[in-house]
């Protein structure tokens, strides 16, 4: 008689909720972890803070997921965001919502989340051992065990909850790529997702640490057609542009000619910020232009806008002609920034790419190429935006998967 009716590989999110599903619905349920402990992703997630989910329909987590949401739809009808949300308040963790209904622990720490699932790993009485998977093994095109770097393990399901390539460190290398590729699965190479732009120029390096808050960012194609829109937070780095709106913005980067443009007063019409200029550079007329933006615009940025429309900083403010001054305002409100590329894999939040989700049950996450592999979480090709919806996936995913396994015949 095995000592357990199945494997999952990973102890990420997906894997965790995957092995605490199964054993809810009886199952004795072996947790492999390559790392010595679990979870080490999900501690960096939300800087720190874990962002559990999105208080959204699942309907909305979807319209989120740019990359195959609809091989999403029966899993996370199935366990939508509020589920999510009751499975941690149950269980004496405590959430709340923030802006864009990003959801975290009241805490404001991912080890609190840690804590409850390591915790209900425990009452199911799964089982957690440090081991690294080289190959699942099969018998007759079933799956029937593991082999690890020293010993094999016998069973008759496995869920692969490996994640994807992104931050390496924390032990999200592909290892589970090649084990599906092993078995015949189609995987789409993985690239970075949610991940940083990098941009011509030196322009972002001298504005290197500045954040900006509540502005408009639009991602255009050489064509000048609009891949993606957002508003929100954009952060200026040494090597180009990050934060929120640009690691979603991201997901659409379609390679050469790209560029970003950024409304940096999105609340003003063209004629109410260039009435809003006027009247900054009235109260401010004998200053230099250099300091009679100050008001308007973060003192770093100040030298890259004059330099962009080739004013002197050292100009007098009324100075300024109209046409200058109109120059100013299509700047503001459309400062363009031409994009090179991503940054790499390593750096992403999570990957695209993965094991083709057209040889994926979607109900079950179960292949459709070997009886008893499943799938959960980021090793599969689907990815969304920033804002809950990642987790979100691998929950509902890993959800699906526990819930199916059970149902596999013994032999």
């Amino acid at each position: 008689m095995r000592a357990f009716d199945g494997i999952v590989i990973g102890g990420g999110p997906a894997g965790m909720f995957a092995a605490i599903t199964a054993a809810s619905q009886g199952q004795r349920v072996l947790l492999l972890e390559r790392n010595d402990r679990l979870g080490r992703k999900l501690l960096i997630t939300g800087k720190g803070r874990c962002n559990v989910t999105n208080d959204c329909s699942a309907q909305e987590v979807l319209q989120n997921t740019p990359r195959n949401g609809r091989f999403l739809y029966s899993a996370m009808t199935a366990f939508p965001p509020e589920k999510t949300k009751a499975f941690f308040e149950q269980r004496g963790c405590a959430l709340k919502t923030e802006r864009g209904n990003r959801v975290f622990p009241v805490t404001d720490r991912a080890s609190s989340i840690l804590e409850c699932l390591q915790s209900e790993l425990r009452r199911q009485g799964v089982t957690v051992k440090t081991a690294r998977v080289s190959h699942i093994l099969t018998n007759q095109g079933q799956v029937s065990g593991v082999q690890t770097q020293n010993e094999t393990i016998p069973a008759r399901w496995v869920i692969l909850a490996t994640g994807g390539a992104s931050y390496p460190a924390t032990g999200s290398t592909g290892d589970g790529y090649a084990m599906a590729a092993e078995l015949g699965h189609t995987v789409i190479p993985a690239v970075g997702s949610l991940v940083p732009l990098e941009t011509a120029g030196q322009d972002c390096q001298k504005m290197q640490g500045l954040s900006l808050r509540n502005v408009g960012v639009k991602l255009l194609n050489a064509k000048g057609k609009v891949l993606y829109k957002d508003f929100g937070e954009l952060l200026f780095t040494h090597f180009g542009v990050s934060g929120p709106t640009v690691l979603s913005a991201s997901c659409h980067w379609k390679g050469e000619g790209c560029r970003l443009v950024i409304d940096l007063k999105p609340a003003l019409e063209e004629s109410k910020l260039d009435a809003r200029i006027l009247r900054d550079l009235e109260q401010y007329q004998n200053r230099t232009m250099e300091n009679a933006l100050t008001d308007l615009l973060p003192r770093s940025m100040i030298p890259v806008v004059l330099e962009r429309l080739g004013i002197p900083p050292d100009m007098q403010a009324n100075s300024l002609t109209r046409a200058a001054r109109r120059s100013l305002v299509e700047l503001l409100k459309a400062f363009p920034v031409e994009i090179t590329g991503k940054r790499p894999v390593a750096e992403a939040i999570v990957t695209s790419g993965g094991v083709k989700v057209s040889e994926i049950d979607p109900k079950t996450m179960g292949s459709k190429l070997v009886p008893g592999l499943y799938f959960a979480g980021e090793v599969m090709d689907c990815d969304a935006y920033t804002g809950g919806f990642n987790l979100q996936i691998a929950w509902a995913t890993a959800y699906a998967a526990g819930m199916a396994v059970h149902s596999e015949e013994a032999e």
